[in-house]
């Protein structure tokens, strides 16, 4: 990944006006739609879905149809989707924004249908692992994962489906014209997921003015203190540290890479915070410079 710093405004940039192609992993009424639409509040969207987060990778890379993309990246139930940090490791894209989004998750169903007819519930595994405890007073009911929430929804409406449900947004009941048979399924309530927004990486980083949030990669020497050494650089900088996250090194066994995100705090900047740990750390990847997200209540 390119780490030239000082391009022109990224297209995240709330403020560039005309049409954005949103790539999203998933369809329409899926909750990456939501959070794209709350994020780029105030422009004209078209929804770009693909079926996997490797084909919205692809997408974004290309830059045919889809101009920026959103991934989900973190939940705070599920935890951290290594799958899509070792997809952006590999990726010429950068992370331009991020935004948070509170998890509502409904059981949709055709209109008339009773809970007692169904025999099957559809949706993505991370919605059924997040509503499981619900299912547990219907055990007659069989859960079904699939790739998407919204295209569960979308199908059974398709198949007019009598005995079969869908775990999806309420955006995604008023989209395909299905029942609430339930609603706030999920077991805990402070349920939110981080999305990125992410765009071509290019030849620069696309800096914005407001830039304040930093996320990079890095590995460290195998030895005693390598990583408390790079950490206590990073606070002698006045850097908030939001997140740490380790993956293993395939073909290196028993060793690992950092995924870090710091909030810039004090008087110094992100790069001199960066330049001042690249002499201690090593395969230092900055993956994208832009404003911290607002978190909602929980």
């Amino acid at each position: 990944m390119q780490t030239t710093i000082g391009a022109p405004l990224a297209l995240a940039n709330k403020e560039t006006t005309g049409l954005l192609r949103v790539g999203i992993q998933g369809y329409a009424g899926a909750f990456h739609e939501i959070a794209a639409r709350q994020f780029f509040a105030n422009r004209d969207l078209e929804i770009v879905p693909a079926h996997t987060f490797a084909e919205l990778i692809a997408a974004i890379e290309r830059g045919e149809t889809t101009d920026a993309g959103l991934m989900a990246i973190e939940n705070t139930l599920a935890g951290s989707l290594m799958a899509n940090y070792r997809l952006l490791l590999e990726s010429k894209v950068q992370i331009t924004g991020e935004v948070f989004l509170r998890i509502e998750q409904n059981l949709l169903t055709l209109p008339g249908v009773r809970i007692e007819d169904l025999k099957e519930v559809h949706s993505h595994p991370v919605a059924i692992e997040q509503c499981r405890q619900f299912f547990f007073q219907y055990p007659h009911i069989h859960l079904v994962e699939t790739v998407d929430t919204a295209l569960s929804a979308r199908e059974v409406m398709e198949n007019q489906w009598q005995h079969i449900g869908a775990i999806a947004s309420s955006q995604a009941a008023g989209l395909y014209g299905l029942d609430i048979l339930a609603a706030g399924i999920e077991t805990n309530k402070q349920n939110h997921t981080r999305f990125l927004v992410l765009e071509q990486s290019g030849d620069h980083i696309l800096e914005q003015d407001d830039s304040n949030k930093i996320s990079l990669s890095f590995t460290v020497d195998h030895e005693v203190g390598s990583l408390y050494q790079t950490l206590a650089v990073l606070a002698a900088y006045q850097v908030n540290l939001t997140k740490i996250q380790s993956a293993p090194i395939i073909g290196r066994p028993w060793e690992y890479r950092f995924f870090v995100d710091f909030v810039v705090q004090g008087d110094r900047t992100w790069q001199q915070a960066i330049d001042a740990i690249r002499p201690i750390t090593r395969e230092l990847y900055l993956m994208g410079a832009y404003p911290e997200g607002e978190k909602q209540e929980v």
